[in-house]
């Protein structure tokens, strides 16, 4: 019999930690999309990533490396510049375990050419994975990746570093990336008094001999313990890019002189830099006064890759609500079983499932764009549409996680207050919202035909289902119309639905059509829950979302 002091103690009515647990063998809309998306060759591989990044050790880690955030050390004892960022020792293990899954490099050959078949496909899942646990450490991943697309135009430069970056060895150590076992790249194109608009940075390039000394500052530099940088700065004929390693080549420190530490709303387990540069070393990468077209490579990936995390963190905050709903009891019946949080969780798992699909649609035309002129097309015109809606759907499905966890939800034991923080980097980050739909008026401007014929084809893809044509329709009207800047958010919205919809059309066409009712077919609610599912569509959602 329980005692009267151990039952005032005794902890019940409490779900058990949602870890040990293997991320990619419960995700059943995952490894739908993989498969429709040529990639369950990887099965196996991503089966040992998901038990790995699903292990209470990774989760572990994760917190240990956001509570202990990153130090700037600017000299040394005795007053020597120093510049370096410290961080926990939770943070290299992250490091460690997505470098070592090829995360940051896997999507290229060992000549830095695009690797095709479905590298793009395999590498998301496990980009998608990681996010659910931890975020802040993929900054410099992403951008690792992401780098070799603009390195590209300089050949002799990638020529050098690609041996390096194509290493799968996590090399912390502080000293010039040629002496190093591996490697990682960052970026700087901001500046305080332009932001989003490069072309008024003021930072400047000076030849020397084959070299540059770059002079000026970036408001924004991610990453700052990365080996080397992708940087714009003015030379006469306007901007180009250049890469910038910490270290010059006869092995002294290069002249990043970093101001401070961004204190970041959220990302904290990751740096984000203010820097100066004071006649620091820089070869450049592409053509002089061609920075922007050459930066756009890395642009577009990480691009990509903001999408990819934003559908990842809503996985995680649908599989921790619902796994906690499934668990706590109210009114003698579990939270999952109440028929008004059951619509909240189906709603949110329509949600996560079609993004899921769309994200892997997406990593699909990267795949295929060098080989087949649609899908390039796809990729071109659809990256800005997917970023917008994935990364600005995040902060407010979280918080719709949070509370499906009530006042557990709120506090930093848990995970969801930390992927709350997280949330709005993406859409923040690499183009903000105004910026995405610019870039699809800008493609629609540039390549007509070529966008037209998307939309055509995602038409095609969704006919017959609930309010799809009319979404089309809409989206045509909206974006050809003079002012068609005063209405690109919406139609750029509807058009990432209407791309949603036929991406999970061809996964698994009965809650396409669910999602087309719920999203495309007359007006709908802000918020998750309002829309009507029968019981068996609700518990068909959530069976598919995490498995009983």
């Amino acid at each position: 019999m329980t005692s009267p002091a151990s039952a005032k103690h005794a902890v019940i009515n409490q779900s058990p930690p949602f870890e040990d647990v293997n991320l990619f063998e419960l995700d059943r809309p995952l490894v739908d999309a993989l498969a429709f998306n040529d990639a369950s060759s990887a099965f196996i591989e991503h089966s040992g990533f998901g038990k790995l990044w699903g292990s209470a050790e990774m989760a572990d880690r994760a917190r240990r490396a956001n509570e202990n955030t990153p130090k700037l050390r600017t000299f040394d004892a005795r007053g020597n510049r120093r510049d370096e960022v410290e961080f926990h020792p939770a943070y290299h293990e992250l490091m460690m375990a997505s470098v070592a899954a090829g995360i940051h490099n896997s999507t290229w050959t060992v000549d830095g050419k695009p690797k095709g078949r479905a590298s793009e496909t395999v590498r998301a899942a496990k980009f998608y994975m990681a996010a659910q646990v931890e975020t802040g450490h993929l900054c410099p991943i992403t951008m690792t990746r992401a780098a070799v697309g603009a390195l590209a135009s300089q050949p002799d430069v990638l020529a050098q570093v690609m041996p390096i970056i194509g290493s799968e060895t996590y090399d912390p150590s502080f000293k010039p990336w040629f002496e190093k076992t591996g490697m990682t790249l960052g970026m700087g194109m901001t500046e305080r008094q332009g932001g989003t608009d490069v072309r008024a940075n003021m930072t400047f390039a000076k030849r020397d001999g084959d070299a540059f000394q770059i002079t000026g500052h970036k408001w924004f530099m991610s990453a700052p313990m990365c080996d080397a940088f992708l940087v714009l700065a003015q030379e006469e004929s306007g901007l180009s890019c250049f890469f910038m390693p910490r270290f010059r080549p006869d092995g002294s420190l290069n002249a990043l002189n970093f101001q401070r530490l961004k204190d970041k709303l959220g990302n904290r387990s990751n740096a984000s830099s203010e820097v100066e540069f004071n006649e620091a070393y820089a070869l450049r990468v592409g053509e002089e006064g061609k920075g922007i077209r050459t930066i756009i490579q890395m642009v577009q990936l990480t691009r990509q890759d903001c999408a990819i995390a934003s559908a990842g963190l809503m996985r995680s905050g649908l599989v921790h609500a619902l796994h906690h709903t499934r668990h706590r009891s109210v009114f003698q019946k579990h939270l999952a079983d109440q028929p008004m949080m059951q619509s909240v969780l189906a709603d949110m798992a329509l949600h996560v499932e079609a993004t899921t699909a769309l994200v892997m649609r997406l990593c699909r035309a990267f795949d295929q764009a060098p080989e087949d002129s649609m899908e390039a097309a796809y990729m071109r015109f659809l990256t800005p549409v997917v970023k917008y809606w994935v990364c600005k759907s995040a902060p407010g499905f979280l918080y719709e996680a949070m509370e499906c966890l009530g006042g557990n939800g709120y506090v930093e034991e848990g995970i969801l207050a930390r992927h709350y923080r997280e949330a709005p980097v993406n859409a923040i980050w690499e183009g903000s919202g105004n910026v995405m739909c610019l870039d699809v008026l800008r493609a629609l401007s540039r390549e007509g035909d070529a966008a037209t014929g998307v939309l055509q084809e995602l038409m095609l893809e969704t006919q017959g289902l609930p309010g799809a044509s009319d979404a089309a329709s809409f989206v045509i009207r909206c974006l050809l119309r003079p002012d068609s800047e005063r209405a690109a958010r919406q139609a750029v919205e509807v058009l990432a639905m209407l791309a949603a919809t036929a991406a999970l059309n061809m996964i698994h066409p009965p809650h396409a059509e669910l999602f087309a009712r719920t999203r495309l077919d007359g007006p709908r609610s802000m918020l998750y829950g309002a829309a009507e599912f029968t019981e068996v569509q609700a518990r068909g959602l959530l069976e598919r979302a995490l498995p009983l």
